[in-house]
């Protein structure tokens, strides 16, 4: 498959929070003994989040002072989700938000009657609007408004495109080679930007745009950075295509620039605990850790970005 033009990366180590970033400290700590670990986040207008707890298989809201309210919790597969690919538990992940207020996220069981695409209607109750395969294992997950389409990446190696009406199947939308996994999990991370996907693969380090053809295919994956060791999800700062990703296996975050270099920005000694995903508004940076490898306290670390 074209990769487009690799860049040879090398990333600034820091031992606490360094510029653009300042101001980091954490702002809600998590419940590991009830599986809050906040794997996906999204900013709503009102200034709460929403997250998706990978373990307990929730989706919670969390507001401006703090509170957090479940918002609905998945049903447990029968055999408990030992077959789910890779991690051998079910989890919810992948979260995004309609403008009006409707939610999408992904669950993965390892079972056919659970696995896929769901959504959540303010006041209702979860439904699922498009199955995926028991094998697949979805992580990523970005809304395309303009054509209401939402992206999937899927951990074994490719990119589902689901309509959010679920009136229609989930399809493949690309199997590019640079989506697979090289022994654990691959396609990870996912945002929809300017007429293009934008997916990390974890086992490969890499970040990749996918343009949307005229006729809604897939082009071929342009690596546009590499060397980001563990990378999970990312969000884009609102400086062109520089983004903020996590690093979750490395517990860093990393500031890429779009021509691929990267500066790490913060680190365990700011209070990370395995970033998994970033969300960005105006100059705030929210980053929820889920503490998988470090077992101790999940939490969500706000930062200021300065220029």
């Amino acid at each position: 498959m074209a990769a487009g033009s690799l860049v040879a990366v090398g990333a600034t180590p820091a031992s606490a929070v360094s510029f653009p970033l300042c101001g980091a400290r954490i702002v809600q700590h998590f419940d590991l003994a009830k599986g809050q670990t906040p794997e996906s986040i999204v900013l709503s207008p009102d200034g709460s989040a929403h997250v998706a707890f990978a373990k307990a298989r929730q989706i919670a809201e969390i507001s401006p002072t703090g509170v957090i309210r479940v918002l609905a919790t998945l049903p447990a597969p029968a055999d408990g989700g030992v077959n789910t690919p890779a991690l051998g538990f079910p989890l919810t992940v992948g979260i995004d938000r309609a403008p009006d207020g409707t939610l999408f996220f992904l669950y993965a069981t390892g079972t056919a009657d659970l696995t896929g695409v769901w959504s959540l209607s303010p006041g209702g109750t979860p439904r699922r609007i498009a199955p995926l395969p028991a094998t697949s294992l979805p992580n990523g997950l970005a809304l395309d408004q303009r054509t209401r389409t939402l992206y999937v990446a899927d951990s074994t190696g490719v990119v589902w495109r689901v309509p959010t009406t679920g009136a229609g199947a989930a399809a493949v939308w690309s199997s590019d080679g640079e989506l697979a996994p090289a022994g654990f999990l691959g396609a990870n991370g996912l945002k929809f930007r300017d007429g293009a996907v934008w997916v990390t693969n974890l086992d490969r380090g890499t970040l990749l745009r996918i343009p949307v053809r005229a006729n809604g295919n897939a082009g071929p994956a342009q690596v546009t950075a590499t060397g980001l060791t563990g990378v999970d999800d990312f969000a884009f700062t609102g400086r062109g295509n520089e983004i903020i990703a996590a690093l979750h296996t490395a517990n860093q975050v990393a500031l890429v620039k779009p021509d691929g270099t990267h500066t790490v920005v913060l680190t365990g000694a700011d209070g990370l605990q395995g970033p998994t995903s970033i969300a960005v508004r105006g100059r705030t940076v929210h980053v929820p850790s889920a503490a998988y490898l470090t077992a101790k306290d999940p939490n969500l670390l706000q930062a200021h970005l300065g220029r």
